[in-house]
């Protein structure tokens, strides 16, 4: 998934830096493996900057930073769909934007958000929250752009679930393979799908 370049990071305030940077190492390194000092140390700011910010300390951290996972992608899925009228050409853009950018992180930016809440079962409900809320939101963005194009709400809802739930998986496998392979075949099969149900273009 593309996120801000890190260059940008030095005209980000102090906050924005932290969170930033936490949420590249969380989906880099998932939240267990991320620790506070490192945030700290690559973010340019100190532990008392980070506990001023973040005074609930990383589960409240690791919260910002699915929300930001949440904008940046719900921004993409946006910019994707609303690019192309049909929505089954659309999704096999938006599979080759996110393999593109896999392929240009070297296979190591994956979802932000699935890489954060991965192994925090349980233990961070404020994160689980933040995750539930990003997947429904995406979902939304789906079922809207469904709907726009003469599809059945329900139909539009419930492809929306296959939709998102298909790119998350197809992102982990293409990240695990290091091959775009997986991503453009799920996008290559929700087109088919979309297109069987019929909506613009196909009725």
């Amino acid at each position: 998934m593309k996120t801000k370049a890190p260059h940008d990071l030095e005209t980000a305030g102090t906050r924005e830096r932290i969170v930033r940077t936490a949420s590249r190492l969380m989906q880099r390194q998932g939240y267990e493996g991320t620790g506070i000092k490192q945030i700290s140390r690559e973010a340019g700011a100190t532990l008392g900057s980070v506990y001023h910010f973040f005074p609930g300390g990383k589960q409240e951290l690791g919260t910002a930073a699915v929300r930001l996972g949440d904008e940046e992608f719900t921004e993409l899925l946006r910019e994707s769909l609303d690019a192309e009228p049909d929505p089954a050409k659309a999704l096999v853009a938006l599979t080759a934007s996110l393999a593109e950018g896999l392929r240009e992180s070297d296979w190591l930016d994956g979802c932000p958000v699935t890489s954060t809440v991965v192994g925090t079962a349980g233990s961070a409900p404020g994160i689980q929250r933040a995750a539930a809320e990003a997947f429904a939101r995406w979902r939304a963005v789906v079922a809207a752009k469904l709907v726009a194009a003469r599809f059945a709400e329900a139909d539009a809802e419930d492809l929306a679930h296959t939709v998102i739930a298909t790119l998350e998986g197809a992102e982990l496998a293409s990240q695990v393979a290091r091959s775009e392979t997986p991503l453009e075949a799920a996008g290559r099969h929700l087109a088919r799908l979309i297109a069987s149900y019929g909506g613009s273009g196909h009725s």
